[in-house]
């Protein structure tokens, strides 16, 4: 994936075509739940996206969450030294709301606090990928848009199989 500094954020974000296609790989749900990446995938989960057009020199492949970000907040949102937290501890959610700015160090605090609660979503057996590749199958099998719920759902209480739920901490 492309440097920060090589990307050229203010150019992609303001491409319509690159953030109409951005757009096409979230599916949006209700004000306080996770927005699933439905596009490509990283090996921690987080989604991945190709930002620009596939024939020029332009196009770089991006985290999607900090082009979701940068969307949200602005291209020169993120301070050199800062990441995007995700407070759902989701690697592929897309909801602005579930964003804040910290350190790489906030963040491995974070991952090390929660990490062990049971019914958690870092305490899936399937690990962070599987749990996210479950949710884009179940997504995608679900017969239509009134199913998608109960299919997610269904996908994260596959990878917790003791049944405990643990409310997020923010």
């Amino acid at each position: 994936m492309s440097s920060p500094a090589t990307v050229g954020w203010e150019r992609l974000l303001t491409d319509g075509e690159t953030v109409a296609r951005y757009w096409s790989h979230v599916l949006r749900r209700g004000p306080d739940d996770c927005w699933w990446w439905t596009g490509g995938l990283t090996d921690t989960a987080h989604g991945t996206y190709r930002a620009g057009s596939h024939t020029t020199s332009t196009s770089r492949v991006v985290p999607a969450h900090l082009f979701g970000y940068r969307l949200a907040h602005g291209h020169d949102s993120i301070p050199a030294g800062h990441v995007v937290r995700h407070t759902c501890d989701e690697p592929p959610c897309q909801q602005p709301r579930h964003w804040i700015l910290g350190t790489r160090g906030d963040n491995n605090r974070d991952a090390a606090a929660r990490r062990r609660l049971a019914g958690h979503a870092l305490a899936d057996v399937r690990g962070a990928a599987g749990r996210a590749r479950a949710v884009q199958a179940a997504i995608a099998a679900a017969e239509g848009p009134e199913q998608i719920e109960a299919a997610i759902a269904a996908a994260l209480d596959a990878g917790n199989p003791s049944g405990a739920r643990q409310n997020p901490l923010f």
